[in-house]
């Protein structure tokens, strides 16, 4: 198949380590673990067998698309005002939800290492670092990311095999201890990440091949396997209920690092993993937006009809009680962006399918017409 776009496939799935990663990673622990419980990693495991059957959706939307961008492909098949709700709809979630990572990770670092700090000096500091990698090009994004992505994983498993020290699994026990309704009522935090791999269709045009359905499947193993991760370290470091109760988890299991008696405090490490993690979902998300609304490449356009929306949304959300934040975050975000993708997913599937029928039907018209004349 001729190339497309100017990255490959590769380079998709990197991305999604990073942009969907960072969320399943640590955003979606605390409500997992409060809903959940130690079986909270079953809940993991289920909707990711769920969600599967989704992947073939992606596929078949991204076949019948011809890798077309998605805003051109719906103005063909939908008309202008209807594909206009839909890009401006998707346009301002994205926005919503780049704003809880930016807010959730500036909170953090104000909680941490940075107490006196004003929040809104370091608001403003990484909006214009996010902007900037907006304004460049899907390669910048994805070269930046393979070179961070390196450090986080290494981090990563660094913590993870040093930890093994303190670990003790046998708090994953009893299996089902309050049966499959808390695992149930689990699963949506897990598949709100999960589902965000409808995110990757909006940028199709720009990948070299065709995506398989392996490809997605690959994501979402990685996926589910960067959730589990850190999730098993918290229930095994620190037990359910303590790990429960806990605002950052993941940040929480770098305290535990030490390396024989004279090599400890750590954590600091993770500052870069999660700075850096924040840096490309949010940057990631807002080139998305920019891409839908035709700014690409206009750098004056996206400071000036970009950057202040994204800073002014972000702005009461940081002023907000941590405690109200994290309320709205796990009660609603993380459902709502669940539901909001797979709608969105069924939508194009149906718009896809539509127009398939009718141009099999004009076809058929057209042979009829000409056997007709003839």
């Amino acid at each position: 198949m001729k190339s497309i776009g100017p990255i490959s496939i590769l380079h998709v799935i990197f991305l999604s380590m990073t942009v969907i990663g960072l969320k399943n990673h640590v955003t979606i622990l605390p409500p997992l673990l409060n809903d959940a419980g130690r079986d909270g990693w079953v809940s993991v495991i289920f909707s990711a067998i769920t969600l599967l059957p989704w992947l073939f959706l992606l596929v078949y939307i991204h076949t019948k698309t011809n890798q077309e961008p998605l805003k051109d492909w719906l103005k063909q098949k939908i008309g202008k005002i209807g594909s206009s709700i839909i890009i401006y709809s998707t346009a301002i979630f994205l926005i919503v939800i780049s704003a809880f990572t930016m807010v959730e990770t500036l909170q953090w670092v104000n909680t941490t290492f940075l107490p006196q700090t004003p929040v809104i000096i370091l608001l403003l500091i990484y909006v214009i670092l996010c902007i900037l990698l907006v304004s460049t090009n899907i390669q910048t994004i994805v070269i930046v990311n393979v070179f961070v992505l390196f450090g986080v994983v290494v981090f990563g498993f660094f913590v993870a095999f040093t930890n093994i020290q303190v670990k003790d699994y046998e708090l994953l026990r009893p299996f089902f201890e309050h049966g499959f309704q808390p695992i149930l009522n689990g699963m949506i935090y897990p598949a709100s990440g999960f589902i965000e791999l409808m995110i990757l269709l909006f940028i199709q045009h720009q990948i070299k091949d065709r995506m398989r359905w392996y490809h997605f499947a690959i994501m979402l193993f990685i996926l589910m396997g960067l959730t589990i991760g850190p999730l098993i370290g918290a229930i095994t470091e620190f037990g359910p209920i303590e790990a429960a109760k806990q605002r950052y988890p993941a940040y929480e299991e770098w305290g535990l690092v030490s390396l024989g008696r004279f090599i400890e405090h750590l954590d600091f490490l993770s500052i870069y993993q999660w700075l850096t993690g924040t840096f490309i979902r949010v940057g990631f998300l807002l080139y998305v937006v920019a891409d839908l609304l035709n700014m690409t490449g206009d750098n004056k356009r996206i400071w000036k009809m970009l950057a202040p929306p994204f800073f002014f949304i972000c702005l009461p959300l940081i002023i907000l009680n941590e405690n109200l934040f994290l309320k709205i975050k796990g009660e609603y975000i993380l459902t709502t962006t669940f539901v909001f993708f797979f709608i969105l997913s069924i939508l194009l599937g149906v718009v896809a399918f539509m127009s398939e029928k009718s141009s099999k039907k004009l076809k058929t018209d057209k042979q009829d017409i000409e056997s007709g004349e003839a």
